[in-house]
């Protein structure tokens, strides 16, 4: 989204991931830095109340829309 100060990003699936840049190329970039701290966040978030509990991990592709 175009605001004055430049540019404001965010995945609407991604509670969280969202982030701003002066440009449409540094929102981007931002962007996919923002995903990868909210998925390791998750990912720690999942980990600490799993602990000690037995699960089956598997990878899951899912295709580009």
């Amino acid at each position: 989204m175009e605001v004055p100060e430049g540019y404001i990003a965010f995945i609407e699936e991604l509670p969280g991931a969202n982030t701003q840049g002066r440009t449409l190329d540094e929102a981007r970039a931002n962007l996919q830095e923002a995903v990868a701290l909210v998925l390791d966040a998750n990912r720690a978030m999942a980990a600490e109340s799993l602990e000690g509990a037995e699960v089956i991990r598997e990878s899951f592709v899912l295709p580009a829309a």
